[in-house]
């Protein structure tokens, strides 16, 4: 999608180590046009999926999953990193390793939100390792239902994110991919 490639050449910034900072538009002050944007490309991307749910993870995600929903006409739930007290004692937790946060985070979410025989899209904004994505497929697999479909903003090809989640034999979709971050350049691949 070329107005998000436009955006990461123009605003954003590659730190080293496989770490892309696009907070100024998307992980920390959203753009809610492009955002808007992104969700349209998603939705035509995915409107044959028959999904049932849009499924992403605190707190990057839930922007791209907002408007890719709204296009979908679809509730949106997004998997906690905390356990609020208004959460029911039974939940779906699983653990997911944060490359930007170095360690382990969780991913919750209640039973009130993901059923059994669901048909969940998942939208996230990176995929790079896979390992976040990973743990959402987990939480939905824990609750009985189906993923059918993989979204990303940006992926990171580098990092076999897509190959990890091959076996799911679902549609992955990302709408822009980098190739290469070495030497603090940004690669697009075509």
């Amino acid at each position: 999608m070329q107005a998000l490639k436009e955006r990461i050449m123009r605003d954003g910034n590659n730190l080293g180590h496989g770490i892309l900072k696009v907070d100024g538009f998307i992980n920390h002050q959203v753009d809610p046009v492009l955002m808007d944007a992104c969700g349209s490309e998603f939705a035509r991307r995915f409107a044959q999926v028959g999904a049932t749910r849009v499924l992403t993870a605190e707190i990057s995600g839930i922007a791209p999953a907002v408007m890719t929903a709204r296009y979908l006409n679809l509730p949106v739930v997004y998997a906690r990193k905390s356990k609020p007290i208004t959460m029911p004692d039974t939940v779906y937790l699983t653990v997911a390793p944060s490359h930007t946060k170095g360690r382990l985070v969780e991913l919750i979410v209640s039973p009130e939100y993901l059923g059994r025989g669901e048909r969940i899209l998942i939208i996230d904004d990176f995929l790079a390792s896979g390992a976040t994505i990973q743990g959402l497929v987990r939480l939905t697999q824990a609750a009985g239902a189906e993923v059918v479909g993989i979204g990303a903003l940006i992926e990171k090809i580098f990092e076999g994110g897509r190959q990890a989640l091959a076996y799911l034999n679902v549609p992955i979709e990302s709408l822009v991919c980098i190739s290469s971050m070495d030497d603090g350049k940004i690669i697009f691949a075509d």
